[in-house]
């Protein structure tokens, strides 16, 4: 089984907001490039698989196994964990990864995460991730915004958080919806600092 070594090794949290498929598409190519994803989704965050996506939110490994393959789970590259399991191996500091990555963020876990209230394991891991020193992602998805949205979302950059709100541009002419999803992808793996080739990027050739 693999494990994965820290600096291949992310978290990965998918809650309620709208935008599903982007989480997804961020495991997908992860997995492609080789990294070990330890993934925790809200219970809202399955609500949304349902409405967005048509899953079947009932049976939870099934679907996800369905999603990914049977591969990613067997070789231990892909590990879900429950989300009140708190006692999972991501709730601890000593738990070494390269960081985390809540995509998309709903503004109550980006507000738990902004006030230190681990209520379940998903704010526990990004708690770890602040406590740790370690890159915090996240990917809110919510118009408009309200001044308490705003306010939680600078205290968390002042405190190094990267703050990537699913904004698509359009200058590199996307045609469908998945070109604009991968566009978003590609701008969070940036941010991690993850090579790829979503998104033709400002200045670079049409062919």
């Amino acid at each position: 089984m693999v494990t994965g070594a820290p600096d291949r090794r992310w978290v990965v949290g998918i809650t309620g907001a709208s935008g599903a498929a982007y989480g997804i598409k961020l495991c997908r190519e992860l997995l492609a490039g080789g990294y070990v994803i330890h993934l925790v989704v809200t219970d809202a965050g399955w609500r949304v698989f349902k409405e967005e996506l048509g899953w079947d939110a009932s049976r939870r490994m099934e679907t996800l196994r369905h999603a990914f393959g049977d591969e990613p789970f067997e070789e231990g590259r892909l590990i879900y964990h429950p989300l009140n399991d708190i006692g999972a191996s991501i709730a601890s500091g000593s738990f070494r990864c390269e960081g985390m990555v809540v995509v998309p963020c709903s503004m109550g876990t980006l507000s738990s995460i902004a006030h230190g209230a681990s209520t379940n394991l998903l704010t526990r891991a990004a708690d770890v991730m602040l406590k740790e020193g370690r890159p915090l992602l996240l990917v809110p998805r919510e118009t408009p915004l309200h001044a308490i949205h705003l306010e939680n979302m600078l205290a968390l950059a002042r405190l190094g958080v990267r703050i990537i709100p699913a904004m698509p541009a359009f200058y590199y002419g996307p045609q469908t919806l998945d070109d604009a999803v991968a566009f978003m992808v590609g701008k969070v793996m940036d941010s991690m600092s993850v090579p790829h080739n979503l998104y033709r990027r400002w200045g670079e050739s049409h062919e």
